[in-house]
């Protein structure tokens, strides 16, 4: 008959087995890392009609800025929250641009498909600074100004690289108000395992409405490995290691109907894609040009 085990017996064998348990996770993360996407371009993707009609060598982002602005938006089926999202940005931009002739900018709509190409879209821009911001219109177009001044108040920039990060960190009391009690334990679940493996100087990670100048965004973005929801964390992941200072900017938000988001299962998907990216930098998998992550 056998014996059962001691309490220090049993604390050893679960010990060993939780170290066996990160092993296997650890290996699983490295041999499974995906390498940088590669972008292809049909050939009628490397031109386009420009506003004289005629046609033009889609830009680069290595190459020198031509506008003050970049405004990229990603888009996966918002036939019904895009439009209003686009009357409300150009007629603030129209409005900047006949305040000021000097500024400048363009609009990217990344028609992504199934997958997020925002990688894609930042690549072509042309702008001294390239603003992220979601197709659903959540956070009013003009706190561009807000996140500007964040972003200004940051210099001296180490090597022309700085970013600004809208934040609805300032209305999580509101929010958690309307929200289920599982709703509300996935949100601090998620901001602990944003907090513990990857982004510790962000409270909001997530609020797609971001600032970077052209130098940052070529850094971070051309290294960003997810496409799904976390790559917002991956970015400032990077922009932590590489050193780049950000900045945080709270914003005014209002939740639109119509997300893409499965509460549950997208909130998986991004503690998963949390977890590897810590590993997957940690062990080599993936790897920065200067500088290794802690």
């Amino acid at each position: 008959m056998a014996l059962p085990l001691s309490l220090p017996g049993a604390a050893a064998v679960l010990a060993g087995l939780a170290a066996l348990l990160l092993v296997l996770v650890i290996m699983i993360a490295h041999v499974t890392a995906v390498k940088m996407p590669t972008l292809h371009r049909h050939e009628e993707e490397k031109f386009f009609i420009n506003a004289e009609g005629m046609k033009e060598s889609v830009p680069s982002i290595h190459d020198p800025p031509t506008k003050e602005l970049s405004v990229v938006v990603p888009s996966y089926n918002e036939e019904d929250r895009l439009p209003l999202m686009m009357d409300e940005a150009l007629d603030y931009l129209e409005k900047r641009q006949k305040q000021d002739p000097s500024f400048t900018y363009e609009v990217i709509v990344v028609d992504d498909g199934s997958k997020d190409q925002t990688t894609e879209g930042v690549f072509i821009s042309r702008g001294k600074k390239i603003l992220m911001a979601d197709a659903d219109g959540a956070t009013k177009f003009a706190d561009i100004e807000k996140v500007e001044e964040g972003l200004e108040n940051l210099q001296p920039w180490p090597n022309q690289m700085a970013i600004s990060c809208g934040s609805r960190a300032h209305l999580e009391k509101d929010s958690i108000a309307k929200r289920s009690y599982f709703r509300t334990l996935l949100m601090y679940g998620f901001h602990f395992l944003v907090w513990f493996l990857c982004v510790k100087e962000i409270r909001d990670t997530q609020c797609g409405f971001k600032l970077l100048t052209r130098e940052a965004a070529l850094r971070t973005f051309s290294t960003l490995h997810i496409e799904r929801w976390a790559f917002d964390v991956e970015l400032l992941y990077i922009a932590q290691c590489l050193r780049i200072p950000i900045a945080e900017v709270a914003v005014n938000w209002t939740e639109i109907e119509g997300s893409k988001l499965v509460p549950f299962w997208s909130w998986l998907q991004m503690g998963r894609d949390l977890l590897f990216i810590r590993l997957r930098y940690m062990t080599g998998a993936w790897q920065l040009e200067t500088r290794k992550c802690n």
